[in-house]
């Protein structure tokens, strides 16, 4: 049998040591990070979040840029895809185009998104939490959820004690900082994270979450969106209070499945596991353009830029698709989606541009396009990706040919056509 406490506890977040009730500073070390919860000791379930990831990493690698408000993004048409947490002060968000950004934050450095950094600093955390537990759900690149329950014994404490242990290491070793959600279930965990960013450890368990979600909108809930939060309003349910009063079967009723859903999370009920090894559901790139273009000719060019980096990133992870999407959006913000299914899967960037380039050209008709971007899905392992007829293999054979060539010699020692654009011009 355990001898941990079963009751209240408070512990150093920086040396670990347990700390007395009421204590605002660790006895043995000072720090003032302490951790305490009445359940603590059976809270097992957490969600794990990079701090602004991008910028942290980049941050990292740049101290220059540590006390400077950092936007991931380029280009005054872009979108930003990451602020630090100074850049947020100014009001800056994720998803903001960037002249907004630069209107609100104009003393922000501005670093382009280095995508292959981050998934490979990504991955060394992704690494350090399945150190903990093989119950480990990634989210996307910098978030996961963890299952600790049964490890204990295996780590020799509590799971919020191996967390903070994690967090500190992976700040130590890998130069970025997580902040922690522990609770008893998903959605409790993945609130909790957000309470005390950066840096952050929060503890939520089963009996104050009630408490803790009553004021809080009926959008705070994940996947109500701005549709259903007015629908839910109509009915006179504005606040999660207002769900948690209501009767389950009545809202059964009104909303179906969804009104269920809505009735247990409002308590702060979720039965969902942690599902380990999701893996991606598809693999894409895309680019904002900084002048709307129109013509063909320059669209495919970029678009093969853009089949050339999905198909490295699929050869990369061994995986092939069956199904090709391109994705476009209008000078006016219109997005349009055209998907076409293959009857072998493919991680080949010739591949993968013929098909985008076939539903591109029809869509040249005038338009204007801000946006372009083409992807994979309906993903499989590599084994039997391209090898479906004699030219699919003599393509992918030629291929893989100059692969070998650029990996030995870098990446100019083969260009295709579409890649030429020409000797760069003296400059004057």
């Amino acid at each position: 049998m355990s001898d941990l406490p079963r009751g209240p506890l408070r512990f150093c977040r920086d040396c670990l040591a347990d700390g007395a009730a009421g204590a605002r500073r660790c006895a043995m070390c000072g720090s003032p990070r302490l951790i305490g919860h009445p359940e603590l000791p059976s809270l097992t379930l957490a969600h794990i979040d990079c701090d602004a990831f991008y910028a942290t990493v980049e941050k990292r690698d740049n101290p220059d840029l540590a006390d400077k408000p950092v936007i991931i993004g380029g280009g005054k048409r872009g979108v930003v895809s990451a602020a630090c947490y100074i850049a947020r002060t100014y009001g800056v968000r994720s998803a903001m185009p960037m002249f907004k950004a630069l209107a609100l934050c104009p003393s922000a450095a501005v670093v382009r998104p280095d995508m292959a950094k981050y998934v490979r600093v990504g991955r060394e955390v992704r690494q350090a939490m399945l150190q903990l537990t093989p119950l480990v759900e990634p989210l996307s690149i910098d978030e996961a959820f963890l299952d600790l329950s049964g490890t204990e014994r295996l780590h020799g404490t509590i799971a919020a004690k191996v967390l903070a242990r994690f967090a500190r290491e992976v700040e130590r070793d890998i130069g970025i900082t997580v902040s922690v959600g522990l609770s008893c279930n998903k959605f409790l965990a993945k609130i909790a994270s957000d309470l005390d960013k950066p840096r952050g450890f929060a503890a939520l368990g089963q009996e104050d979450a009630r408490a803790m979600l009553a004021p809080r909108p009926v959008g705070f809930i994940f996947g109500v969106g701005p549709a259903t939060e007015a629908r839910l309003g109509q009915r006179g349910f504005r606040t999660i209070a207002d769900l948690q009063k209501a009767d389950e079967i009545e809202l059964m009723r009104q909303f179906g499945d969804e009104g269920r859903r809505l009735w247990r999370l409002a308590r702060g009920i979720d039965d969902r596991k942690v599902v380990p090894d999701r893996g991606a559901k598809s693999i894409s790139n895309e680019t904002t353009f900084d002048t709307d273009i129109r013509d063909l000719e320059t669209l495919e060019r970029i678009l093969w830029r853009l089949s050339e980096k999905v198909s490295s990133r699929l050869k990369g992870a061994s995986l092939a698709g069956s199904t090709v999407t391109l994705k476009l959006k209008t000078a006016d913000f219109r997005q349009r989606t055209r998907s076409q299914t293959i009857h072998a899967p493919t991680q080949m960037a010739g591949r993968i541009f013929a098909i985008s380039r076939e539903m591109l050209a029809k869509e040249i008709d005038g338009t204007a396009f801000r946006l372009i971007g083409t992807g994979v899905s309906a993903l499989t392992e590599q084994t039997q990706a391209d090898e479906s007829d004699l030219l699919d293999r003599r393509a992918a054979t030629a291929e893989r040919a100059m692969d070998d060539l650029r990996k030995k010699f870098g990446n100019a020692a083969v260009i295709r056509g579409l890649s030429y654009t020409g000797p760069e011009k003296p400059r004057s």
